[in-house]
């Protein structure tokens, strides 16, 4: 039994494919057409998806899209109803899509998926995030929280995971979000909406809760078990084309600062305090999810649930003895949580689970390329490389790094979700007090506050972090532990703000937030086994077992998919080196490099 999942024309399209239960095949349309966040229909990403299970569309059984279009229109309609005339533009904007498109998913899918005459299904928006959390964990019994923007009309649910089963339980609608509020503060902070959240939760620690008791008192009211409501007075979101309006630019002293002009203490301010009532709610959320359930562990999708900081608080908390997050937790793990919901829960499939292995595969569910692929790619192009043995790339690899080197690491299958996982990385020495500035500024040209994720043996997590258990998926975020940490000066802890930034603050300073906090990868042998040994070799070099991981890709762009991609990023940037697969390139070694006039791809890889 062959089953196709699509999500599409939100934000991050992505296909899946998984054949008898197993996960074949998932991957972002944006990786292919190189348009970040990419929503459009995912014909690049189902292209592959086939071509990975060596199908024709006419093979499958089913297709299933991740939400129910007429519901969300029913939303939408009913919305822009209740705060007519107010919102018109924003209404005359949506409506003809809707019209042209987005009503008559069935008949579009049929269209692009030529062949195939089967049974085009429809699960609800948070059913596909719950099923991508429940399903693929290790759990045969969880709790399930969902949460994100906007689905249909739920925007938060709480469910549980029961073999084959998910029974949602408790819901929270539209317009009352958890995300959308993030959303607004994101907005009003100068970042890009549904792209650059993350940016505010990097950017919390340097800020003071100055505003929580504001929020608290004017802007959203929290219960006890989680639930809460928005005072819509401040947001305009429902129906009008901002995220807020004139009464939250009056309430917080100002109107929103504009994209790239510079951060003030107010926006650091502002993110530490809207981070700090997302967790609260979250923690609530979580404790009445185990009051509810009754069940020891937890799955976490939604867009809110790539929030690591809170995820980190859940586990410290030890509310849930077990904790498994969906690594694409946004809107593309619809696809794969579509997917399942039709294998388990629409055709009834049993399922066994052991609380420890996941059925994810390391996320390692993209593209891959082979050696002859790649020789050809530099071959066409005439440019200078070195063939290493499978023996010799990591020692080669972790040498590099412990001179200092940055390295654009394409190795193996693409990774599925937000975060580079060692299979399309850039990766450098976590010692080296100098390689956060030199990342941010010179490689990925990004704001310089912005930290970087350690990627650490799994056996050796806990002698550097404050962490017990797996965190694969980068997805949680752990204290560096004391006896590593340095002592600052007196003047050091004066620092204020941004000023914080540049003070070593521990023996591996490059993936060490303000705060004292890392987001951890803990890199597994069994599921990406070069990464691990070139890490370890790296471990064997310098007595640590720690290294900087960040995606392979700019600012602004997607991470890299194919061979011709990592090399024009490799050029565009300071990076050192470049291991692409099987061949090491030496920057210094390689020729000029015109950008677009002279690299229009000679050939097509598959």
């Amino acid at each position: 039994m062959i089953i196709l999942g699509i999500s599409a024309f939100y934000h991050d399209s992505a296909a899946a494919l998984i054949k008898d239960g197993d996960i074949v095949a998932a991957a972002q349309e944006e990786r292919f057409t190189r348009k970040k966040h990419d929503f459009r229909f995912p014909n690049h990403a189902i292209d592959y998806c086939l071509r990975e299970g060596g199908l024709k569309a006419s093979q499958l059984d089913y297709v299933v899209f991740y939400d129910k279009p007429f519901l969300k229109f029913e939303r939408i309609l009913d919305t822009y109803l209740q705060y007519a005339p107010v919102g018109i533009f924003s209404f005359l904007k949506a409506i003809p899509l809707w019209i042209k498109q987005k009503l008559w998913m069935k008949s579009l899918i049929a269209d692009e998926l030529k062949g195939y005459e089967g049974d085009i299904l429809f699960p609800e928006h948070h059913l596909s995030h719950a099923a991508s959390a429940f399903y693929p964990s290790p759990f045969m019994e969880a709790a399930i929280i969902t949460t994100d923007g906007v689905g249909e009309w739920t925007t938060t649910s709480i469910g549980v995971g029961n073999g084959n089963k998910i029974n949602i339980l408790k819901e929270i609608h539209f317009p009352h979000s958890l995300g959308m509020l993030y959303s607004a503060f994101t907005y009003y902070t100068g970042f890009k909406v549904n792209s650059a959240e993350y940016k505010v939760m990097g950017l919390a620690p340097y800020g003071e809760p100055r505003y929580v008791q504001k929020i608290l008192d004017h802007l959203i009211d929290i219960k006890e078990d989680g639930s809460f409501r928005l005072n819509m007075h401040y947001f305009n979101y429902a129906a009008g084309l901002t995220m807020t309006n004139n009464r939250f630019a009056e309430l917080f002293g100002g109107p929103a600062r504009k994209p790239e002009t510079l951060l003030t203490q107010k926006e650091m301010d502002l993110a530490r305090s809207v981070q700090e009532v997302t967790e609260m709610v979250i923690l609530r959320m979580a404790r009445f999810a185990r009051q509810l359930v009754s069940k020891k562990n937890l799955c976490l999708a939604g867009g809110v649930a790539l929030n690591c900081v809170a995820n980190g608080k859940i586990l410290r908390e030890g509310i849930f003895e077990n904790l498994w997050i969906q690594p694409a937790a946004g809107d593309a793990g619809g696809a794969l949580g579509a997917a399942l919901a039709v294998w388990y829960d629409h055709l009834n499939n049993q399922r066994q689970a052991n609380d420890v292995d996941d059925f994810q595969k390391g996320s390692f569910l993209g593209p891959h390329y082979e050696s002859h692929d790649i020789l050809q790619f530099l071959e066409n192009h005439k440019l200078p490389y070195k063939k290493l043995t499978r023996e010799e790339l990591p020692k080669v690899a972790a040498k590099l790094l412990t001179e200092e080197n940055v390295i654009g690491w394409f190795q193996g299958r693409m990774e599925f979700g937000p975060r580079a996982l060692g299979a399309r990385s850039i990766i450098g020495d976590a010692r080296s007090p100098r390689m956060q500035k030199k990342m941010n500024l010179k490689i990925k040209f990004r704001e310089s506050f912005r930290p970087f994720a350690p990627s650490v043996l799994d056996d050796q997590v806990s002698n550097f972090f404050e962490f017990e258990g797996q965190s694969p998926y980068m997805l949680m975020v752990a204290d560096v532990k004391k006896e590593i940490r340095r002592q600052m000066t007196p003047e050091e802890k004066q620092l204020f703000g941004i000023d914080k930034l540049n003070v070593k603050r521990s023996e591996i300073p490059a993936v060490t937030h303000v705060d004292y906090s890392a987001r951890l990868q803990t890199v597994h042998k069994q599921t990406n086994p070069l990464y691990y040994d070139m890490i370890k070799a790296f471990y064997d070099l310098s007595g640590c077992p720690v290294i900087v991981n960040t995606s392979f890709n700019v600012r602004g762009e997607p991470i890299v998919c194919k061979p011709i991609d990592a090399y024009k990023c490799f050029m565009r940037t300071e990076i050192d080196y470049l291991f692409l697969g099987d061949f090491l390139l030496d920057k210094s070694n390689q020729p000029e490099f015109v950008d677009e006039i002279n690299w229009q791809e000679k050939f097509e890889l598959d």
